[in-house]
């Protein structure tokens, strides 16, 4: 249930990662809209080596990576430094420990800035898309196009682009 609940919240769910995220840790990472992680995370599903299966996560982790990936981490249990994690697109970014706080604390404020009503959409869109055909995801963005003008956030900042001529 907490991996659907997070996919219904209209708003981000953002994993910010340091240090390890195995097995469940990586999974709740994994199921998250998007992954921030120190340049020195590691991540891995290493519950084969205890016989155990990450079965409720296989779904999230296909879509993340594809199949061949997700039967190699989960078969092999291997950890992946935070770069390799990245460049298999299991998470969205990595960041130096230098300004890793600073990078973080930017991010989720442009996230908590941004229109609540337009990032919702953002999310039900991405995740509607998963199954659909091309028109059918084509028809899907029209939709979701034509809510998004009508909201008053887009109204506000039109205006606001406007007004800068």
């Amino acid at each position: 249930d907490v991996f659907i609940h997070m996919r219904d919240l209209p708003k981000p769910v953002v994993a910010v990662v340091q240090g390890r995220a195995l097995a469940g840790g990586c999974g709740l990472a994994t199921a998250c809209d998007m992954v921030l992680a120190h340049e020195d995370a590691v991540f891995g599903y290493p519950e084969v080596q205890r016989g155990f299966v990450p079965a409720m996560v296989m779904a999230m982790l296909t879509r993340a990576v594809g199949e061949k990936v997700a039967f190699d981490l989960v078969a092999t249990g291997r950890m992946l430094p935070a770069s390799e994690a990245l460049a298999i697109g299991l998470i969205s970014r990595v960041m130096p420990s230098a300004n890793f706080e600073a990078e973080v604390a930017s991010i989720l404020e442009r996230l908590a800035c941004a229109g609540s009503t337009t990032l919702a959409l953002i999310k039900k869109q991405l995740y509607e898309l998963d199954g659909r055909s091309f028109p059918e995801a084509v028809k899907l963005g029209s939709e979701v196009n034509a809510i998004a003008r009508s909201t008053p956030s887009f109204k506000e900042a039109v205006a606001r682009f406007l007004s800068k001529e």
